[in-house]
C-alpha cells in the first residue's frame, strides 16, 4: 500500500505557496507538554477551563488563534509560559508581545479571559527574547508535520545555536495550517509564514542576508495582510530587497471582480524615515497555475488552489517627510 504525503505531492507539482498565510488579530500561545491529540485542546494536559475558552472563541468566530507550544524542556519545567501576540490597527510591521510565566497551565484561561476583557495585565514577565519561531510538528493532525516538522525543529534549534542568537526561541507548535508545505513555520512578532524550509533558506530568514529571491520557494506570506494581497507584498519585497523587512504596511482590497478572477489591491508602506509609498495592482487569477490538491495526508477530497499573479503594478502616491524649523 502506497502512503500519500501531501507535502511531497505539493512539491512534485511545483505549487507556489504564496498567499497561504492566515490573517489573525491575536495569537495565544500556551506551553503544554506533548503528546497532543489531533484536536490539540482535547489533549491530556489541557485543563477543562482552557478547553472551554478555546471552544468559545471558535464558536464566536473571533480572529484569535490558540496554539499549543513546547520545547525540549517543557516537560521538565515547573511553570507554564503564556505568550500573547496582538496586532494593532493601522500601519505596523507585526505584533506586540505580552509574555507571562504562570505557576501551572490551569492559570492560563483566567489570565487570557482578563486580557480579552481589557487588554491590560500587570504581571508580564521580562525577557530578552525578541523573536519566537513556531515550527509545526503536529503529527497527529497531519503526518507530514511530523515527517518534516520534527527534523526541521531540531535543525532550526541547532542553526540558531550555531549562529549565536540568544534572543530567538524555537517552539514546536500545534497545527496552524498548510500541512502540505511542511516543514512550515511562523516567525513572530512579524507574523510571516514560511514553508518547505531547509537550513539554508532558514539562515537567510534569520540573518536577512543572501539573495532575496531564495524566499520565492519558502515564503507563504505576511499574516498581518489579507491573503489575497500577500502576492503583491512578495512582489514589492523582491524589488526592495531585505530592507523591506524594516517597513510597516497597510493593505486593502479596493475591488474584487464579480467572477473573482481579478482583484484590485492597494498596499501602502511606511519606511523607517516615516515617508510613505502607496502601490496599486491588479491581482489576476492565473488559471494555468491553479491546482487541484489534497490539503492534507488524510483527506480524499481535493481542493481548488487559486493562484494569483501581479499585473499593472504602479506607484500611485509618494509622501516625503517634511521638516520644520
Amino acid at each position: 500500500m502506497n502512503t500519500f504525503f501531501c507535502a511531497d505531492h505539493s512539491r512534485q507539482v511545483g505549487e507556489d505557496i504564496i498567499g497561504s498565510a492566515t490573517n489573525y488579530q491575536t495569537y495565544i500561545l500556551v506551553e503544554c507538554p506533548q503528546p497532543w491529540l489531533s484536536d490539540p485542546f482535547n489533549s491530556k494536559w489541557v485543563p477543562e477551563n482552557l478547553r472551554v475558552l478555546e471552544k468559545e472563541v471558535k464558536q464566536n468566530k473571533l480572529p484569535i488563534k490558540f496554539l499549543l507550544i513546547s520545547n525540549n524542556r517543557s516537560h521538565k519545567v515547573d511553570s507554564t509560559t503564556l505568550i500573547i501576540y496582538d496586532k494593532k490597527e493601522g500601519f505596523d510591521n507585526g505584533y506586540q508581545k505580552h509574555e507571562f510565566q504562570l505557576s501551572n497551565i490551569e492559570q492560563v484561561a483566567p489570565v487570557v479571559r482578563k486580557w480579552l476583557r481589557n487588554g491590560i495585565l500587570n504581571h508580564e514577565s521580562q525577557t530578552t527574547v525578541t523573536r519566537d519561531i513556531l515550527v509545526c510538528t503536529h503529527g497527529s493532525h497531519d503526518v507530514c508535520c511530523a515527517r518534516y516538522g520534527n527534523p526541521f525543529y531540531h535543525q532550526a534549534t541547532n542553526t540558531i545555536s550555531d549562529l549565536g542568537f540568544d534572543n530567538i526561541r524555537v517552539w514546536k507548535s500545534s497545527h496552524f495550517g498548510g500541512h502540505r508545505f511542511a516543514p512550515t513555520a511562523i516567525d513572530l512578532p512579524e507574523g510571516r509564514y514560511y514553508g518547505m524550509l531547509d537550513v539554508e533558506s532558514f539562515k537567510s530568514i534569520l540573518t536577512r542576508t543572501g539573495d532575496i529571491n531564495c524566499l520565492d520557494k519558502v515564503y507563504r506570506g505576511w499574516g498581518i495582510l489579507p491573503t489575497a494581497i500577500q502576492v503583491l507584498e512578495r512582489e514589492l519585497m523582491r524589488e526592495v530587497g531585505w530592507d523591506w523587512f524594516n517597513y510597516k504596511v497597510q493593505g486593502r482590497i479596493i475591488e474584487p471582480s464579480a467572477e473573482k478572477n481579478m482583484i484590485q489591491a492597494e498596499l501602502t508602506v511606511e519606511k523607517p524615515d516615516s515617508s510613505s509609498l502607496t502601490y496599486q495592482a491588479h491581482l489576476v487569477n492565473y488559471s494555468t497555475k491553479n491546482l487541484n490538491l489534497k490539503g492534507s495526508c488524510y483527506t480524499k477530497k481535493e481542493i481548488v488552489c487559486n493562484k494569483y499573479v501581479v499585473a499593472n503594478l504602479s506607484l500611485v502616491e509618494k509622501k516625503l517627510v517634511t521638516c520644520t524649523t
